[in-house]
């Protein structure tokens, strides 16, 4: 039976899809749906003695290797700066090229593979960045108002928590335009 090798460039909205034999000629090309759905149902109808998926390492890397693995097919993750230097010497750059120089790269054996991590890897990375860039926003807030009040001659001092808040408000009552200002970069009702 013949080896198949299926190289995808994915991108958002649409994949292109490259099949080959193991002697390099083309099976089936395409374009299906980005969706994890879409491409394993074109990979079973085209390719059905798959060897090996490859597809580079970009946004939808995770989700679409999971996927893909989840539903008993061979995905390879490709390091992109690898598979760039080789898709580079490509004369037309297309996805359809791309698809087909990654299935080229699978079929050859020439990549270097990315371990992927885990989806609970990703959810506890995700939460700690997010909590990370919250209080990266909450510092750079409370700085920006330090700022703007000492245009006014009026000190925070060094203060934190709801005593930072309290502080703010009452360095801001009275001053026309001030209050307005200061509360409509923290996000926080007015006082009155």
């Amino acid at each position: 039976m013949t080896k198949h090798f299926v190289g995808l460039d994915v991108s958002l909205d649409l994949t292109s899809v490259c099949v080959l034999d193991e002697a390099g000629a083309v099976v089936w090309r395409g374009k299906v749906a980005s969706t994890p759905e879409a491409l394993t149902e074109a990979i079973r109808k085209n390719a059905p003695s798959v060897v090996k998926i490859g597809l580079e390492t970009g946004p939808l890397c995770t989700w679409h290797w999971h996927a893909l693995r989840e539903n008993g097919l061979p995905a390879v993750c490709l390091d992109a700066r690898h598979a760039k230097a080789a898709l580079s010497v490509q004369l037309n750059k297309t996805d359809d090229n791309d698809a087909y120089g990654l299935a080229q790269i699978i079929r050859s054996g020439w990549y270097k593979e990315v371990a992927v991590k885990s989806l609970d890897s990703h959810r506890v990375r995700t939460l700690l960045s997010s909590r990370a860039q919250l209080v990266n926003i909450r510092r750079d807030l409370r700085t920006k108002i330090r700022g703007l009040l000492k245009t006014f001659g009026r000190i925070v001092g060094k203060v934190s928590g709801r005593k930072y808040e309290e502080s703010v408000r009452e360095l801001c009552a009275g001053e026309l335009g001030l209050e307005g200002a200061v509360f409509s970069v923290a996000g926080c009702p007015r006082t009155h």
